[in-house]
């Protein structure tokens, strides 16, 4: 069914406030995928927290116009799924990834994130991104490893110390 010219213009206001938040995007070929297939990658992406939307091109390309992912509007051609990561930006690599291990005929075509594009089978490094809570374990981690280090070599004179008098005393008591 045809969208009119203000359903047109809600999907852009739409796609253009969703791209202005997201912090990655993946575009994927979806030609294939069963209604099942579709609706339970739905379904994960909500969970994920991933904003998934199969949209003209032409729409998309004004939606991007004025954002970070203005770089894959030369690049949208065909029939694509759109994965804009909303809380981290490995969201949608990982939800891409994932279901197209499943879904054969799920193919990432392209991946954009700060600013530039990538070519589909870079979904891989961007799934491999840390999540928020990962990012803040290692980040405190790494804090506290020097910390750790310092009073172990501050405590170890008198660990040694007191190795020395107990192996006297029990020597003596022999």
């Amino acid at each position: 069914m045809a969208l009119n010219l203000s359903q047109k213009q809600e999907v852009v206001a739409e796609l253009a406030e969703v791209a202005g938040k997201a912090h990655s995007l993946v575009a994927a070929d979806y030609a294939g995928l069963t209604v099942e297939q579709f609706t339970d990658l739905r379904k994960k992406a909500r969970q994920a927290g991933v904003y998934l939307k199969v949209a003209k091109n032409t729409l998309v390309s004004r939606a991007v116009e004025n954002t970070d992912y203005a770089v894959v509007k030369d690049a949208l051609t065909g029939p694509l799924l759109y994965a804009f990561s909303q809380e981290d930006p490995g969201a949608a690599g990982r939800l891409i990834k994932d279901f197209a291990k499943t879904a054969d005929k799920l193919k990432p075509r392209l991946v954009s994130l700060g600013g530039q594009m990538y070519p589909g089978s870079h979904v891989d490094v961007l799934a491999s991104l840390p999540t928020r809570e990962q990012a803040l374990t290692m980040l405190v981690s790494m804090i506290a490893q020097p910390a750790t280090m310092l009073a172990r070599v501050l405590a170890e004179p008198a660990a040694s110390t007191a190795r020395v008098i107990n192996a006297v005393g029990q020597s003596k008591a022999a």
